[in-house]
């Protein structure tokens, strides 16, 4: 157990250093939990094996126990009846059954010792990985703000357009075709005056004429 817990130390370790100079800290920590998890799914796997193994023990303790206790109370029945020779017999298989209580007694105390010490490393393994799963959604939140910073820097930067100017632009453009239009419109209408001021000239000299011819009329009658 004991070399499993400085392997993952030094996987730790060495995590923490890598983050520092990562270009994806995300990618890198997805990784770990990646192996952090088939270690998790390992050691699940073997401390149902170890549980099993030291149910097992204390069952065979347990019925060592039983026995030795069962064949006292033979040794000392048969010593009520008389039977001297059947309680020793009952009393030497009790001490086989104790010296078997007392054999699984230690591999039972091993087997306990070893589950118990396993039920701490995967809760220190879960407790890891819920601790690097944690810095890994801060790590996609530090991300996500530098993206949203880098497209406001983007949008307000001295090169990005102003709604202002471009406004202004449209409004002087604006200006600029309202006057050409009335300019336009000025032209056609002083056009309309000096044919209007023409055609009174005309007139004005048609009759002219028309009063001369008249006077030579009369002047010739």
């Amino acid at each position: 157990m004991s070399v499993v817990k400085r392997v993952r130390d030094i996987t730790v370790a060495t995590l923490n250093e890598r983050l520092d100079n990562a270009e994806d800290p995300v990618r890198l920590i997805d990784q770990f939990l990646w192996s952090t998890h088939q270690e998790i799914c390992q050691c699940e796997a073997l401390q149902r094996q170890y549980a099993a193994h030291t149910d097992q023990m204390h069952k065979q303790l347990k019925d060592a126990q039983l026995w030795a206790q069962r064949r006292e109370e033979q040794a000392l029945t048969a010593l009520k009846a008389g039977e001297e020779n059947a309680a020793k017999l009952a009393l030497a298989d009790k001490v086989a059954h104790e010296e078997r209580a007392e054999r699984y007694q230690g591999l039972y105390e091993q087997s306990r010792g070893e589950l118990l010490e396993l039920e701490q490393l995967l809760q220190e393994l879960r407790d890891e990985y819920r601790s690097v799963y944690d810095r890994r959604q801060f790590y996609i939140a530090r991300m996500e703000s530098l993206k949203l910073q880098q497209r406001l820097n983007a949008r307000f930067s001295p090169g990005s357009v102003d709604p202002s100017q471009m406004l202004r632009k449209v409004d002087d453009r604006l200006t600029d075709m309202e006057l050409e239009t009335k300019s336009l419109r000025d032209l056609r209408r002083m056009g309309q005056e000096l044919v209007y001021q023409a055609g009174t000239v005309v007139s004005q000299a048609v009759d002219r004429e028309l009063q001369n011819l008249k006077r030579k009329l009369d002047q010739g009658g």
